[in-house]
This record gives structure tokens, C-alpha cells and sequence, in this order.
């Protein structure tokens, strides 16, 4: 199974951080946040990885290069303007194959990474979700014995982290668009499963949660 890094944002919550520095290089615990996405795929056994870019694309391709340092195999999806999620996901299918892929967004950890078993053949997608944090009270997704809803309540957080047939965004149109209505009619069409899991996780979204992040890796590095 293939797995694809969504690195294309501007980073703009990140500013200042990320004025002169994407937001994938921006350093956490020794080392920049994209190569703990890099460790964490070697470790369970994926090493074919895509990545999109747009700002500041040259920066982050120069610093991996086609990830041999790393144990991995890069292919770069590069975005003259930036697609958005589906659009970014539509462009790099060329690259990604036909089988399903791991969808990772750049800028979240998770100690929790879903198996490739998890989407049945019937499904478009697989969603993990993981408790409400204090930013997202509201969540995002019901889930109730493996199946995702759009229920009112109660619901969880989407945790940026699934895996997604190519079918998911294989018909629309080139150019940038959303993943968001294609997941959700899919949740509406009843082709998506999910998983909760417990296990630490950040969106790091703001200069203070990486800075948490931080801590929380060098702690774990330490013990």
C-alpha cells in the first residue's frame, strides 16, 4: 500500500513560523514534522510515498529528495497554485495506482495508524476519529459499530487520517476542490467505515501545539 502526504498548504496559522519556512520543515523534537510522517510509514512497512507541494515546494523537495535518506521512496506531486484537498488527491492519482492509499495530512500526528484490511472492498473510504480537543468541541463524525454518519450528535473529531479508494475523487474534474462533499456523500451513501482510537494525537495547527508536540516527542524519545 502507497501513502500520500497532503503538504500544500500555506501554512498561514503557523505565521511567523512559516513566512520563510513551509510548514512541513518546521522543526519538532530534533527534526523536521514531515520526516516523523516519513519514520512513522517506514515503521509500518509503507515506504512508497507521494507528497504534494505548492508553497514552497522547492524547499521541502531539496530537503528530501526521493527519501533514500529515509528508507522511503518519494514521488513529488507539484501544484502551481494549491488544488485543495480533492483537487491535490485528483492530480496525484497517476502517481498513487489504482489500489487504495493511506491519506495522511501533513500537519497532524497520531500514534495510530488504521491497517489496510480496515476498507472493505465496498467502501470509499476509512475515516480514524479520535476524541473532541478543546479547539473542536463540536467534532466532526457519528460513528457507531464501524460505520461513519453525519449524526448530530454525539460525534467525534476527524483525526486527517484514512485511507481512501481512488474511486473516492477518480471522476470530477481536474482542478481545485474539496475532499470534504465527496467524503461526506459517501458517508450519506453508506460506503464509509471508521475507527476511534485513544492514542495521542495533535493537529498542529498553531505555533503552540507544536510547540506541545514538541514536548510530548522528546518526552517519548527520553523514555
Amino acid at each position: 500500500m502507497k501513502a500520500m502526504i497532503l503538504a500544500a498548504g500555506l501554512g498561514k496559522r503557523m505565521r511567523p513560523l512559516t513566512d520563510h519556512c513551509p510548514k512541513p520543515l518546521l522543526p519538532v523534537a530534533g527534526k523536521p514534522l514531515i520526516v516523523h510522517h516519513l519514520e512513522r510509514l517506514k515503521h509500518a512497512g509503507i515506504d512508497q510515498i507521494v507528497i504534494n507541494v505548492s508553497y514552497r515546494a522547492e524547499q521541502i523537495i531539496a530537503a528530501l529528495g526521493d527519501g533514500h535518506s529515509y528508507g522511503v521512496s518519494i514521488q513529488w506531486s507539484r501544484e502551481t497554485t494549491p488544488l485543495e484537498t480533492g483537487g491535490g488527491i485528483h492530480q496525484a492519482l497517476p502517481l498513487l495506482g489504482e489500489a487504495p492509499f493511506l491519506l495522511i495530512n501533513g500537519d497532524v500526528w497520531c500514534d495510530h495508524l488504521p491497517h489496510a484490511e480496515a476498507l472493505s472492498e465496498k467502501d470509499l473510504a476509512h475515516l480514524v476519529l479520535v476524541d473532541n480537543p478543546e479547539h473542536h468541541p463540536d467534532g466532526d463524525f457519528a460513528l457507531r459499530d464501524g460505520r461513519v454518519y453525519q449524526a448530530p450528535a454525539p460525534r467525534l473529531t476527524f483525526a486527517g487520517i484514512s485511507l481512501i479508494r481512488p474511486a473516492l475523487v477518480a471522476d470530477q474534474p481536474a482542478g481545485a476542490f474539496a475532499l470534504a462533499p465527496l467524503l461526506k456523500h459517501a458517508i450519506d451513501s453508506q460506503r464509509v467505515s471508521g475507527e476511534h482510537t485513544a492514542q495521542h494525537w495533535v493537529d498542529v495547527g498553531t505555533p503552540e501545539r507544536l510547540a506541545e508536540l514538541g514536548t510530548y516527542l522528546q518526552h517519548r524519545i527520553g523514555t
